[in-house]
């Protein structure tokens, strides 16, 4: 529709508003948000080819099923643990995953606890992740087109592997709708900025 940005548009603004809260281009901090806006740009246009995995002890054997899944159907998978069922803190593997996102090394990525609720909150943490827990195929397709979801996040204790593996495949076909989503994302970004700079 007329009078809507265009793609370029939105990258430009995103850009502006990550340069304004992390300062100068030649600083680390501030190549890593320009990876990361380059990440999720593949991840809305092209695809997601590299996918970090990662969950606590109560998610490890859907984790393990998926990224085998995942694996065998070409993607490339950055497995962050853990790597037993020995118990461990969601917390940890929820970051790790994260931070493979934010800093543009993976495309997306999926998280997997009890719930779904803890590992969705600690991503949430990592500035630029937009993680979204996901207990049906409409709630993950809703979480791609509408809000640029980037970490998917799935509850082992409540979904079965069959509908865990719907979603996933729901979630990574489902591209970013854009356009009059856009507005609304990007004030997710701007309120983002605000914290970060210590404003509210």
């Amino acid at each position: 529709m007329s009078g809507e940005p265009s793609r370029e548009e939105i990258r430009g603004l995103v850009t502006a508003v990550v340069d304004e809260v992390l300062g100068d281009a030649s600083n680390p901090a501030s190549q890593e948000a320009a990876a990361r806006s380059e990440a999720d740009a593949r991840s809305g246009a092209a695809g997601a080819d590299r996918i970090a995995v990662g969950a606590d002890h109560g998610g490890f054997a859907l984790k393990e099923r998926l990224a085998a899944e995942l694996r065998d159907r070409g993607h490339a998978v950055t497995d962050c643990g853990t790597h037993s069922t020995e118990s461990a803190d969601y917390p940890d593997f929820a970051h790790a995953v994260a931070r493979h996102v934010a800093d543009g090394s993976c495309d997306v990525g999926i998280v997997v606890d009890g719930a779904g609720i803890g590992s969705a909150m600690t991503a949430n943490k990592v500035p630029g992740i937009r993680a979204a827990t996901c207990w049906d195929v409409s709630s993950a397709q809703n979480s791609r087109e509408h809000n640029h979801a980037n970490v998917l996040s799935l509850g082992a204790g409540l979904l079965g592997e069959n509908l865990a593996l719907q979603v996933v495949y729901a979630w990574l076909a489902t591209p970013w709708g854009g356009e009059r989503h856009a507005r609304r994302v990007n004030k997710i970004t701007e309120y983002e900025g605000r914290y970060l700079r210590g404003q509210r």
